[in-house]
């Protein structure tokens, strides 16, 4: 969201991939900073989501990313051979991120039964209706115990800075970078479709906004399907199965 599942399995790769990519850019060819050059190129600008540029509200609304409190996402599925289980609850709960106050929400997943990863995401949005990412705590867990805290980051901490989870008025095309943590989260989207119908457990949707995503810091992209008035319905494999 990211709400942001990937970010605990590549977590340990993170250093290994930072390492090279280092290296990479100081043995010539004379690109500049890390990660890919390749993938998704962001057109659209993170300034909008720049703590400076407020003012800020906590009144979510957009309509493909809306966080009104209470509300409520299930997604079910299978990934590697496991049963994931993912809930997404805006809390009434808020958090100050670089001196902005944002809406936290938490992700609990589950595999197999076995919960795996909780995380609290902030969010705040831009008068213009852009959905402003500044972070996440994360919590890894193995056999109940918390074990990591891979692909944490807070913007305004190392170099962080808040992304775009969503942009104020969505249009395909539009690229944007949705963290921009170095070296530890730096995922990118794309809108590549909107109002393609899509039915998952949940319902039929016929007011939609396909993402593609990728990291600069890793090969490989992602698929994210939005519905307005309800938000994130497909992530890969795992679909909507309830929403409140």
């Amino acid at each position: 969201m990211k709400i942001e599942r990937a970010e605990r399995m590549r977590g340990s790769l993170l250093p290994l991939v930072a390492a090279l990519a280092a290296a990479i850019s100081c043995g010539g060819g004379g690109g500049g900073g890390g990660g890919s050059s390749s993938g998704i190129v962001p057109n659209l600008s993170i300034a909008v989501c720049d703590p400076t540029a407020g003012p800020f509200t906590l009144a979510v609304t957009n309509p493909f990313f809306p966080l009104p409190v209470g509300h409520k996402l299930v997604l079910d599925g299978a990934e590697d051979g496991a049963a994931v289980h993912l809930v997404i609850t805006a809390l009434d709960q808020t958090e100050v991120i670089a001196g902005v106050t944002t809406r936290v929400v938490e992700e609990r997943e589950t595999n197999d039964g076995e919960l795996v990863e909780v995380s609290r995401n902030f969010f705040a949005e831009t008068p213009n209706g852009t959905v402003c990412y500044f972070g996440e705590d994360v919590d890894i867990y193995e056999n109940g115990v918390i074990t990591a805290h891979d692909g944490q980051w807070r913007a305004g901490v190392n170099g962080a800075k808040p992304g775009i989870v969503m942009p104020g008025t969505p249009a395909v095309g539009n690229a944007y970078q949705q963290e921009d943590a170095p070296g530890v989260a730096e995922d990118r989207a794309r809108i590549d479709a909107i109002g393609d119908p899509i039915t998952v457990p949940a319902g039929t949707f016929d007011d939609t906004l396909v993402t593609l995503e990728d990291s600069a810091l890793e090969s490989g992209t992602g698929t994210k399907v939005y519905a307005s008035g309800v938000g994130l319905v497909k992530d890969g494999t795992i679909e909507l199965t309830s929403f409140e």
